[in-house]
């Protein structure tokens, strides 16, 4: 894997890491490892798809994932798997929470990195 396909990827692992210890800690769950990644695993499943997506194409260029894709794959397949397959709750309100901060973080480090590149 190419470091232009690994950054957006681990960056985007952490924004899904920050999400989870910010909840884990503020509703007093498991902030040890094994809860940590027990609560994060279906969002980074999501987030893998998401990066992963686009290098299934059969023809054309192998494009990075699409912004916009990368937050929604994210957000609707990390609360599908969350509920089915991993038997976790999905109540409206950390819905949005989980929307709003993945969509905060997963645009925001894109927009500071195109502003670092504009500059240079």
């Amino acid at each position: 894997m190419t470091k232009q396909r690994l950054q957006p990827l681990l960056l985007d692992l952490l924004c899904v890491l920050a999400l989870v210890v910010i909840g884990t800690r503020n509703h007093d769950t498991d902030t040890g490892v094994g809860g940590v990644l027990y609560v994060g695993a279906p969002f980074w499943i999501a987030v893998a798809i998401a990066h992963g997506a686009p290098l299934t194409q059969k023809t054309g260029p192998k494009a990075l994932p699409n912004k916009w894709m990368v937050v929604g794959y994210t957000v609707v397949m990390g609360m599908v798997l969350r509920h089915f397959v991993f038997d976790r709750g999905t109540a409206l309100p950390f819905v949005v929470v989980a929307t709003l901060f993945l969509a905060a973080t997963m645009l925001g480090w894109r927009a500071l990195a195109a502003r670092r590149s504009a500059l240079t």
